[in-house]
């Protein structure tokens, strides 16, 4: 009886001696791909696979090519097809459009020319052979957007203590979605808690406002991945007045409105809940199910517990979810409908067939959804509606039924299922083959299995029809029988219990109707691994020495490991513990090394172990030891003397009651370091003898030392000299390095040995080299013992392969491997052509340039460097000295920024290639010209000619306008003897006046001024001033009447001698150790001059009326001429990346908006309408 292929009863992971066996399950041929083994797909056809392809939703970088992957696999090598919008794409006619070869990947140049949007739409592959074609998802491509906000004027909010508040962020709509937060001007996030969150809208909710919510600079900020940019939101202002008592309040919720709300989500995703509510106090939110508990590994609380959160969502999570908002007032709810849809999803996916002729098999397109899903099937990328009609195939909703198929009936099937959520699209080809068998094991493979367990020989087999499988044993043997060899489904034949007897030679023979093939392979069976003398049990003192001891049985062709375990770990990472081939031995045993001791024996097809107790316990009394380091070896003697090996031998001096831990074996060599001990090896405290290995030509002297816990013997006296023969070297010099320091030559160097290293006499060095890329022979010189050769007359930077070998009188070392340097460099020959400027706003530009030829640079391309400098208007006379300025770029970019440029100015610039020789010529100066920006402040503002009703101003134009002027601004409003601020006055002044005199005064009225300029683009930085209208005569002169009163100076003498009672008293609390009033009022009002540096950003600190918040210059007080200059400034690298206020993109671009450094307006002044970025948030008080 011959033993042929079982029916599928058992089928498991099977193993031989514990080697994994990768089984190829061929019986299941209907269901599988035609295997990839390069063997078959040499002449099996296939039809296409479509293996990768780009997400269906597919979000571009709008800077960057477009890249849309479609990768196929087949036999033969599929060609490939696109659809764009569902008409033919033919990207023959676009010259950005290119395909990669042997792929369908598209790759749409957009970085020299072209939009993003131009390509937007839906795309679809497909890949065609002869025996089909397979089509991908409809990939949507999008490019990523991420707009700024839109420009709005934001007036600030007042509240009172304990009110409600939500502060909108309504960020604008992108591409993807914004990620948002929200910070302040310093960018650091502002603190949320149960009182204070953000919503998922990104609106921040308060609770109740408290006076600390009180700030100037609430920021919602957009933050956009895919572009790597933010945005932010106009500074929000909120002030919270303090009320003596604010009223308690039940909570209400600020989100979601009403009573109940509805939810959908889709299964997969994560669904979200949130609730926001107000209160006074701050209520709690609670979470509860209906009808149901919340899943407890699936649910998450976001945000203190207002927004729940359960992954992974299904319809069983459908259902009302209540959240409860309470306080100690009471308490609200709010109930919240989830509906979980489904977009389509697999429950049984089709997959390929491969059918020979005649043969039947079903495709099965299973899908489930909610809405259910409607199935529709396709062949080649045609509705099989329409597609030509084939006798062997038979459509039953979501199956095919495939009968007496023929090798025109290969196709690749499409199969869609849909609903109003999404879609899924899977291909599956049949394939009709007829090959007669193939066994894909390889032949003569060996097994090795341990007596008495299972074996398991592979049989990988193909063919089509599927061939029947049978075993032989021996060269002449027959066929295996069913009762004592077991063969399953994939053509591996199982020996249950192998025993001796099973060793042999076995053959596999796969037979169909189209032909036979067969395999040997062979079969050892090897004796188990045993432990013959197990390790005992033990009880010892502390302190004394134990040894378990492990003998070990095995097969004698296999090697077993032995390991040592404590405790089922490892043994403990201490000196004290040491092993050999079969014992383990622990010395000065301590209290934590009492546990279990397993030996474990291991070889590549078994292990073995044992395992015995070891219990510590106190050592007898005895008279306390004196502890000293060992006494030095002694006796040393040198045996089997080898060129390249010597044994010595010593005898151990006394421990003196510290057990020796290990001996330091150290040699001194007499002939090229004499009086110069070296470490030469380190053995356990219980040996005293060492197979030392030698090196050649070394005059050996020997000495060993012992070491215990107590520390390091002297060393022991010197062994004899042993004179080891020369030989040739056996390693080369390291280091070896070939740069030119001139444009014509090669400098070798290398790190030479040293005398040791040498091996013997006469030590040299041979010097080989020939040009990397030429046919040129080696060129070699023999040096002396040197670390340098100059190789002249070379061409410039060419590179060179260089070896370096050395060589004594023996002989040479073994060849080394060559290393690659180069000549010397020189000046790059070319200048960057095609140099053109982008000017990107008014201080900042973008130049762009082609790449010199590589062989023009001569040297190690090190990058570009701008030269770039402010040229002089030709209406100035006297021209200064032109200073410019320099700016590199690393590597091979051809683009870079220039920032910090003056606006409304010209500039030209030049570039140049830099190597490490120095700098190229320059490329063609190139202009440009940058737009107006907001001007500098007035250089100067004084008041003249002060009378009873106005005053004059003059001023000086800003020093930087900037642009040209279009106006002044003029603000001014009175200071009342309290320093109480009045109403604010708005005047406009043509941009050529210099002087200006306001009527209509008040007498005797302080006023402050806020004095700018503006350009069209905006205004500049203001410049403030106070000033006194003359006082009345008549009442200076009613004053000097109501002086010489005498109530008046008895009133006056009253408040003298009150006022000196309480400088007695601060006196005395002073000498006490108090603080008195004035002490205290000068350290809240300490003169502005002398202010403190701030420790966060570096400016001094400025004068601010506690009640107005009105922005004031540096110091409340003016020069005695009454004129306020500002210093100039110019634009700093540091404002473009370098220092905390802004942020560049890799490619040198800004993130965020670029706008110029302002001073804040006063309280009703006009605000600027742009929208602020994160370069000028931290400037956005100053």
């Amino acid at each position: 009886m011959q033993l042929k292929i079982m029916p599928k009863k058992k089928q498991k992971h099977l193993s031989a001696g514990g080697v994994p066996l990768i089984l190829f399950l061929c019986q299941m041929i209907s269901a599988l791909d035609v295997p990839l083994d390069p063997k078959l797909l040499h002449d099996l056809v296939q039809p296409p696979t479509i293996t990768h392809q780009s997400p269906k939703d597919y979000i571009i970088d709008p800077r960057e090519n477009i890249v849309i992957q479609c990768e196929a696999k087949g036999k033969p090598p599929p060609s490939f097809s696109w659809t764009r919008n569902g008409t033919h794409f033919d990207i023959d006619k676009d010259p950005l459009v290119t395909m990669k070869p042997g792929s369908g990947t598209l790759v749409i140049n957009i970085m020299s020319e072209g939009k993003a949007e131009t390509y937007e739409g839906v795309y679809q592959c497909t890949a065609r052979n002869e025996r089909g074609a397979a089509v991908s998802n409809n990939i949507v491509v999008r490019p990523s957007r991420s707009p700024l906000w839109t420009k709005e004027r934001l007036e600030p909010i007042i509240l009172r203590n304990g009110q409600s508040l939500v502060l909108p962020c309504r960020p604008p709509i992108g591409l993807p979605p914004a990620i948002i937060f929200w910070m302040d001007n310093s960018f650091q996030r502002l603190p949320q808690s149960e009182r204070v969150s953000q919503g998922l809208n990104g609106d921040l909710y308060f609770s109740n406002v408290l006076p600390e919510d009180t700030r100037e600079d609430y920021i919602c900020y957009a933050r956009f991945n895919h572009t790597q940019t933010i945005q932010q939101k106009q500074p929000i202002s909120l002030k919270v007045i303090s009320a003596k008592s604010s009223k308690e309040r039940p909570p209400t919720f600020l989100t979601p409105e009403g009573n109940e709300s509805h939810k959908e989500e889709l299964r997969g995703n994560v669904l979200s809940l949130e609730c926001i509510a107000e209160g006074l106090p701050t209520p709690i939110i609670y979470w509860i199910k209906e009808d149901g508990t919340l899943p407890a590994n699936r649910t998450f609380y976001r945000n203190f517990k207002k927004t729940l959160q359960i992954t992974h969502v299904s319809e069983a999570d459908s259902g009302n979810y209540q959240c409860i908002a309470k306080n100690a007032l009471g308490a609200v709810h709010h109930t919240i409908s989830v509906t979980v849809k489904a977009a389509p999803y697999w429950i049984v996916a089709p997959q390929n067939l491969v059918l020979s002729p005649g043969e039947n098999g079903t495709l099965i397109c299973r899908a489930n959804g909610n809405p259910k899903p409607r199935i529709s099937w396709l062949t080649n990328g045609v509705p099989i509606e329409i597609a030509l009609d084939d006798p062997s195939r038979k459509i039953d909703g979501d199956t095919i039924i495939f009968s007496n198929v023929q090798e025109s009936s290969s196709a690749v099937y499409q199969c869609n299922a849909s609903n109003k959520y999404g879609y899924l699209l899977a291909n599956a080809f049949v394939n009709v083959l007829a090959e007669p068998p193939r066994i894909l094991t390889p032949a003569n493979t060996l097994y090795q299995v341990i007596a008495n367990r299972p074996a398991l020989l592979d049989c990988a087999f193909f063919g089509s029809p599927m061939p029947a499988i049978e075993w032989f044993k021996g060269t002449k043997g027959s066929a295996l029988h069913e009762d004592i060899y077991v063969l399953h489904d994939n053509g591996t034949l199982e020996i249950p219990v192998a025993q001796k007897d099973s060793t042999g030679t076995y053959t596999c023979v796969a037979r169909n109707k189209l032909g036979m093939a067969k395999n040997e392979v062979h079969l050892e069976i090897k004796d188990p691994t045993r432990i013959i003398k197990q390790p005992e049990y033990a009880v010892v003192q502390r302190g004394s020495k134990v040894s378990f001891e492990c003998r070990v049985k095995h097969d004698h062709t296999l090697i077993p490991t032995i390991m040592w375990l404590k405790d089922n770990g490892e043994l403990p990472n201490d000196e004290r513990f040491s092993t050999d081939k079969d014992h383990l031995v622990v010395s000065d045993v301590k209290d934590d090394d009492g546990g279990t001791y397993t030996c474990t024996a291991n070889t590549t097809l078994d292990s073995a172990s044992a395992s015995a107790l070891l219990r510590v316990v106190a050592p007898t009394p005895t008279p306390a030891p004196i502890y000293d380091v060992p006494n030095p070896p002694f006796d040393l003697e040198l045996t089997n003397q080898l060129d390249k090996s010597v044994q010595l031998t010593w005898t151990p001096g006394d421990d003196n009651n510290s057990p020796i831990t290990k001996f330091i074996i150290e040699y001194e060599d007499a002939m090229h370091d004499a009086g110069l001990w070296h470490h030469q090896a380190e053995v356990s405290g219980t040996q005293t003898t060492a197979q030392l290995k030698l090196s050649p030509y070394v005059n050996y002297s020997f000495r060993v030392m012992a070491e215990n816990s107590i520390g390091r013997s002297m060393p022991s006296e010197a062994s004899e000299q042993y004179l080891t023969k020369a030989a040739e070297p056996d390693q080369n010099p390291t280091a070896v390095e070939g740069l030119g320091t001139e444009p014509d030559n090669l400098v070798i160097t290398w790190k030479p040995l040293n005398g040791f290293q040498s091996n013997g006499p006469g030590l040299q060095y041979k010097v080989s080299w020939r040009q990397k890329d030429g046919d040129d022979e080696w060129t070699s010189v023999v040096v002396a013992n040197v670390s340098k050769y100059i190789v002249s007359g070379t061409p410039t930077f060419v590179p060179y392969l260089i070896k370096v070998q050395a060589l004594n009188d023996v002989g040479f070392a073994p060849e080394p491997a060559a290393v690659m340097g180069h000549s010397g460099e020189d000046l790059p020959m070319v200048a960057p052509g095609n140099v053109h400027v982008n000017v990107v706003n008014s201080t900042l530009a973008e130049v762009h340039w082609d790449p010199v030829p590589p062989k023009s640079v001569r040297g190690h391309l090190q990058g570009y460097r701008i030269y770039y400098w402010k040229t002089q208007s030709s209406s100035k006379r006297n021209r200064r000295h032109i200073e410019k300025k320099i700016l590199t770029f690393q590597g091979t970019k051809t683009h870079g920024m220039l920032p910090g440029l003056q606006p409304y100015s010209h500039y030209a610039l030049n570039v140049r290639v830099v190597n490490g020789k120095g700098e190229g010529p320059a490329s063609t100066d190139r202009g440009f010209h940058t737009p107006e920006g907001v001007p500098s402040a007035p250089s100067s503002l004084k008041i003249v000619n002060p009378t009873l009703d106005s005053l004059t101003l003059e001023w000086d134009p800003p020093s930087h306008p900037n642009g040209i002027l279009t106006e002044y601004i003029l603000k001014y409003q009175p200071i009342n003897s309290t320093h109480e601020l009045g109403p604010l006055v708005d005047l406009k002044i043509p941009a050529n006046k210099t002087r200006w005199t306001l009527k209509n005064l008040n007498f005797s009225t302080r006023y402050k001024f806020y004095f700018y300029a503006q350009t069209s683009v905006g205004s500049g930085s203001q410049i403030t001033e106070e000033a006194i209208t003359t006082v009345d005569e008549a009442m200076a002169s009613r004053q000097v009447d109501i002086a010489t009163q005498g109530w008046f100076i008895g009133l006056m003498c009253a408040v003298a001698l009150l006022i000196l009672i309480l400088l007695i008293v601060c006196f005395i609390r002073r000498n006490k150790g108090g603080k008195y009033p004035v002490k205290e009022k000068e350290d809240a009002h300490a003169d502005p001059e002398i202010q403190p540096m701030k420790e966060d950003d570096g400016t001094f600190g400025e004068y601010s009326d506690a009640e107005d918040h009105k922005p004031l210059k540096k110091g409340s007080r003016t020069p005695s001429d009454r004129t306020v200059k500002k210093e100039d400034s110019d634009d700093s690298l540091v404002d473009y990346g370098e220092g905390v206020n802004g942020q560049f993109n890799e490619d040198g671009s800004f993130i965020g908006q670029y706008s110029g450094k302002k001073e804040k307006e006063p309280a009703e002044g006009n605000e600027s309408s742009e929208a602020p970025s994160p370069v000028n948030a931290m400037n956005s008080l100053v």
